[in-house]
């Protein structure tokens, strides 16, 4: 498969809008495998995992989830290539494709350095470190059957370079924690073929103080991360803007909330801004909250 066919190939296995959820790895796995069941009879197209320090093994969840539902897709945000060699992705890749025929996208990161240094390694070279796992991926052995629609492989992306990689190598790129306005540069970046997968914090709250306190309580950590503060500084938010838990006009960038049509607004403006897939992540009172209510509620709004 060309990077190009794999690329549609990925947006049209994503569908247009999926979920994107860390209360999976809080909650057990049959609270899990029931929550995503429930998720793909309203409709959604796919479920987004994370792989953070402490969390569930990742290709190990996907397998878990993609045993408990017939259509929906899992896909990996992200695997970080710190986790595991080269060949243990490319053939893990393979096995959950060959047994998932269509159902498995594997989106890889290369992390922040706190997390990498969590792991025993050095965070150094990003685009030279991805450029040569990828390497490692196409070249590892595998005995066992060619899967027959190939898994999509996608990278976490924010700055250019990485943007270009993705188009340069994947099938697309998954963004996080991004503006619209960085939907805008990262569609211009990839060029039209590519699959643009967009993450979308939503808080489903009308009270703008209740709903930004939230919303900051989630923020905190990613301010504080170099990458995605470096995202937003290219995006023109002022350092003033960035310092500890952020202005009002960062929050509502990278955090949508209000009522179910503020929130779908959101979601179609990343749409028309060139994102072929956008994955909602709903916060709630509690990490385990697996907002299913409110993810059911979205669902009649954006899918039908």
């Amino acid at each position: 498969m060309t990077d190009l066919l794999a690329g549609r190939v990925a947006a049209m296995a994503l569908g247009p809008i999926g979920v994107w959820s860390f209360s999976l790895q809080v909650n057990g796995a049959d609270t899990s495998r029931a929550a995503v069941a429930e998720l793909e009879t309203m409709g959604y197209g796919a479920v987004w995992i994370p792989e953070s320090v402490g969390s569930k093994e990742i290709f190990s969840h996907a397998s878990i989830l993609l045993g408990g539902t017939e259509q929906i897709v899992v896909a990996t945000g992200v695997a970080n290539i710190y986790a595991r060699d080269p060949m243990a992705a490319a053939n893990g890749t393979k096995a959950l494709a060959d047994a998932y025929p269509g159902r498995f996208v594997l989106g890889l990161g290369v992390s922040h350095a706190p997390s990498v240094a969590a792991r025993g390694s050095a965070y150094e070279r990003p685009i030279e470190r991805m450029r040569s796992y990828l390497d490692g991926m196409d070249a590892a052995r595998y005995s066992g059957p060619a899967p027959t629609i190939p898994a999509p492989r996608m990278l976490a992306a924010l700055g250019p370079r990485m943007l270009a990689l993705s188009a340069e190598r994947t099938a697309g790129a998954h963004s996080y924690f991004v503006p619209v306005e960085h939907t805008v540069e990262a569609r211009r970046i990839l060029g039209p073929e590519p699959c643009l997968a967009v993450e979308v914090t939503a808080v489903l709250e009308t009270d703008p103080t209740e709903a930004r306190r939230i919303a900051r309580a989630f923020a905190v950590h990613y301010m504080a991360l170099p990458n995605y503060a470096n995202n937003l500084r290219r995006l023109g938010f002022g350092e003033a803007e960035l310092e500890g838990a952020g202005s009002d006009r960062v929050i509502d960038a990278v955090v949508a909330w209000g009522d179910v049509a503020a929130i779908a607004d959101r979601v179609r403006a990343h749409l028309l801004a060139g994102a072929d897939h956008v994955c909602i992540q709903l916060r709630g009172a509690s990490s385990a909250d697996l907002c299913l209510p409110q993810y059911r509620l979205l669902a009649a709004a954006l899918i039908g």
